[in-house]
């Protein structure tokens, strides 16, 4: 297996297994596209090819892995996400057990729910720290429906904090409940919201790569507030603001 290349199998009636390439690969990817998201707009925001959707469904094309990983970061996807169920084990023989990777919990009504750690980063640790390093609070307990309503994420790799400051204003505001998806720790989306150590310092910003990524504009929503650049050695992106709840 090429290491560039993307390694993901799918089984035929056959039993066998067979490469997820081409027309199969577009169907995984169509399985996981957000409604309202077009195809065009998906590959544009990743930065490849407007058309490398038209052109997996025309070929058995065996895309890169990098440009794999580009799609998926857009939608907040993984590679696992593309793969199918395995397939049934043959009579006579065991798949061994999986356990999850957060435990659940049965509530009365027999739904599933997860715990998601909340952290508190008014807490400053200086230079270095990761988001795993911020005192962490009682963990807080979700109906697992309604956290796949907007992350495929697991629940290992979000955190929830509280918003402090005006900075973000009108976007957040102080307390708001922000939800962190620590798998995007990468500056992927321009002008999305990230939670990041700056200068050693936590922060909840806008962020946006300039003179060519080598530094980094950090946009506070808040207009009595400037903007800045940073190194982007100065700047640690510990997850991207998926969703904020806030108390009316």
């Amino acid at each position: 297996m090429l290491s560039d290349k993307l390694a993901l199998w799918e089984t035929s009636d056959m039993a066998e297994y067979e490469p997820l390439e081409g027309v199969r690969l577009y169907d995984a990817f169509m399985a996981i596209k957000p409604a309202g998201l077009a195809e065009t707009e998906w590959a544009l925001r990743a930065g490849v090819n407007r058309g490398f959707f038209g052109n997996l469904k025309g070929k058995a094309k065996n895309p890169r892995h990098d440009t794999v990983r580009k799609l998926l970061q857009v939608v907040g996807a993984t590679e696992a996400d593309l793969r199918p169920a395995p397939p049934a084990p043959k009579p006579g023989r065991r798949l061994p057990e999986v356990q999850p990777d957060q435990p659940l919990i049965r509530t009365v009504d027999r739904g599933e729910t997860g715990a998601v750690v909340k952290i508190n980063l008014s807490l400053p640790m200086g230079p270095g720290a990761t988001v795993d390093e911020y005192v962490e609070e009682e963990p807080l307990v979700f109906d697992l429906v309604y956290i796949q309503s907007f992350t495929r994420a697991p629940l290992h790799r979000l955190r929830i904090a509280h918003g402090v400051g005006d900075s973000m204003f009108p976007t957040l505001v102080s307390n708001d409940l922000v939800w962190i998806d620590t798998t995007q720790n990468e500056l992927v989306h321009s002008d999305r919201i990230y939670a990041a150590s700056i200068n050693g310092g936590a922060a909840i910003k806008r962020l946006r790569p300039v003179a060519g990524g080598r530094r980094i504009l950090v946009i506070s929503d808040n207009k009595t507030i400037d903007s800045y650049e940073v190194d982007a050695a100065d700047v640690q992106i510990w997850g991207r603001v998926i969703r904020f709840a806030r108390d009316l």
